[in-house]
């Protein structure tokens, strides 16, 4: 499966923002672009789709920025991926409907309904919550290594 930088960046971007989660402050895409690295007007787009989904809401101003709209375990990474990767997540297209539509079928149904379901599952279950887990355990691993 191959994600797009787009889908990348989102769950990268969204992860850094439920790490902060509780302190309740706005954070603007400058600094989330400059703590993560990445392109600030790459991320702005990415943002844009990101509200256009409801999954996060900005405020304007001197202390504006965006928020995450729900708390971290309840945004997946299903959620994060198509609202920013529009074809990862279109159904398949037909490969012999015409001259085999037998075995049409039989891809569809056995095969390519079965993956995608499989992928929605799977991306359904991991939540920001998750992946912030996961990076604090990177992050106390990091901490304790030695360099000599």
């Amino acid at each position: 499966m191959r994600i797009s930088a787009k889908g990348r960046y989102a769950l990268a971007a969204l992860t850094y923002m439920a790490q902060q989660y509780n302190n309740g402050e706005f954070i603007t895409v400058l600094s989330i672009a400059e703590d993560l690295g990445i392109s600030k007007i790459y991320l702005e787009q990415v943002f844009s789709l990101l509200k256009k989904a409801d999954l996060v809401f900005s405020a304007k101003g001197a202390q504006g920025g965006y928020q995450l709209a729900r708390i971290p375990r309840e945004i997946s990474v299903y959620d994060v991926l198509s609202a920013v990767e529009v074809s990862l997540f279109e159904p398949t297209q037909d490969t012999v409907p015409d001259r085999a539509p037998e075995i049409e079928k039989a891809l569809r149904r056995s095969a390519f309904e079965v993956l995608d379901q499989q992928i929605r599952t799977t991306l359904s279950e991991i939540t920001l919550a998750d992946l912030v887990r996961e990076a604090e355990k990177y992050k106390q691993s990091e901490a304790l290594m030695f360099y000599i």
